[in-house]
């Protein structure tokens, strides 16, 4: 996207307010109407690039009503330094939005939506993948990645090898996502960021040297695609591993005054795109250690939601956020109220998702139920593989489940094999067992498009 109109700088807007227009100033901050608009705006957060198509009242002075604008946020503002290197000083405004988001974030983020009523026990591992495939592939397709959601969906069902770098990105995300979900860490390190990104970007960049290993080039610019425009020149890459190394304090540390676990999240998320520490897969590691440290904060419900999804809908309000941010004083709360925003929508459609899954699945197991020719220990297994894709029946455990003998047992898998619900795989020499075929989704899905 276009860089955003920069906001008149504070030298200029002193000139600006000088002797002749001082009393302009001092009338401006008595005047009801004129306030009025300075908290509707500042409420919206505007930035110079939107205000500047905002006409305030009594055909006030724009620049004047920016000034003032500007002192309210400035005098409310939490103060950030993550370095005395660079310009790494940042500040942020915890608005009543935001403020009230993070609340019902915290009602629902870390408890709520794990008891029985929203995700029931059986149903989690099988929301979880679901979720991290759905994050992996809007992920690297925010980053490039051309394929269709269907067949990433099916080759990380599939375990299929990918064919391409697309598929390749998608597959690498997936896996970074399971490594880090799997993992134990607790404090942010160097180390861990590059690991990260390593697993990120293997077999996907021009040059394999650069996997896991900061840039060390400066010919890397953040571009407008559309217009060829630089947006954006990332710090000197001299700077990096010692950034990095204060990025990792800030992560682990706390603040001299008390930051949300979204926020400083947030931050870390905002912060990666900023210090752009890779020659490529800047975002992808941004999101992952977004997704690291919230469920380390114990929000884990946060694994249950795909952020890239909402992202990728529109990601020129993604790029303007980081733009806005930088472009004006490195004020986060632009970043801030884009990541809230995103955050409250994936909230809503995750709750959406499973409020319909589970209607879904009483639909189909009545369905299920009444499939010509398929008796009720068939319908009772489809039934157990549809809720743990990993389920394994055996002869014995069937035999036990159901108090039925061998013959009757053999008899209702050999006739799910041929229907194509299942296939057989022999453990060793002896033991067979049968799972999922690859077919069982499109037969489900099939069924379930029945559903009214």
């Amino acid at each position: 996207m276009r860089r955003p109109k920069s906001p008149p700088q504070q030298k200029e807007l002193r000139e600006i307010v000088g002797d002749k227009k001082n009393q302009s100033l001092f009338d401006y901050m008595g005047n009801k109407e004129i306030n009025a608009f300075i908290k509707e705006m500042n409420n919206r957060y505007l930035h110079w690039d939107e205000f500047v198509y905002r006409t305030p009242p009594n055909n006030a002075d724009r620049e004047i009503v920016w000034t003032l604008m500007k002192f309210n946020r400035n005098s409310a503002a939490k103060k950030i330094k993550i370095s005395n290197e660079g310009e790494f000083s940042f500040k942020f405004n915890l608005l009543d939005n935001i403020q009230q988001k993070l609340h019902e974030f915290d009602m629902n983020l870390g408890g709520t939506l794990g008891s029985a009523q929203f995700i029931p026990q059986e149903e989690k591992n099988r929301y979880l993948i679901n979720s991290i495939m759905e994050e992996a592939i809007a992920s690297s397709q925010l980053e490039g990645a051309s394929t269709t959601r269907k067949v990433a969906k099916e080759m990380l069902r599939t375990a299929r090898k990918p064919k391409n770098k697309s598929e390749k990105m998608i597959m690498n995300n997936y896996l970074t996502a399971k490594m880090i979900k799997d993992s134990n860490v607790k404090k942010l390190t160097p180390e861990f960021i590059l690991e990260i990104h390593k697993s990120i970007t293997k077999d996907t960049l021009d040059d394999k040297s650069y996997e896991g290993k900061f840039r060390d080039t400066d010919d890397i610019v953040v571009v407008d695609e559309s217009t060829g425009e630089i947006s954006y020149h990332p710090p000197k890459h001299e700077l990096i591993s010692k950034v990095i190394e204060e990025f990792c304090d800030f992560a682990n540390k706390p603040s001299t005054y008390f930051m949300h676990p979204i926020v400083k999240a947030s931050i870390l998320h905002f912060l990666i795109g900023y210090i752009h520490p890779f020659v490529d897969g800047n975002g992808r590691t941004a999101r992952s250690l977004f997704y690291w440290y919230l469920t380390k904060e114990g929000y884990w419900i946060i694994e249950f939601m795909s952020i890239s999804r909402i992202i990728i809908k529109s990601p020129s309000k993604y790029s303007r956020a980081y733009l806005y941010t930088e472009t004006d004083e490195n004020d986060l709360t632009y970043f801030l109220n884009y990541q809230i925003r995103t955050i409250d929508i994936a909230l809503r459609e995750l709750k959406n998702y499973i409020s319909r899954k589970m209607k879904e699945k009483e639909t189909l197991f009545k369905i299920i139920d009444k499939i010509e020719g398929l008796n009720i220990r068939q319908a009772n297994m489809i039934k157990m593989l549809y809720q743990d894709e990993r389920k394994r029946l055996t002869m014995r455990e069937l035999q036990e489940t159901f108090n039925i003998v061998y013959e009757t047992a053999r008899k209702d898998l050999l006739d799910l094999e041929n229907r194509g619900f299942i296939e057989r795989r022999l453990i060793g020499k002896q033991k067979l067992i049968f799972i999922r075929s690859k077919k069982f989704h499109d037969l489900i899905s099939k069924h379930l498009e029945n559903i009214e």
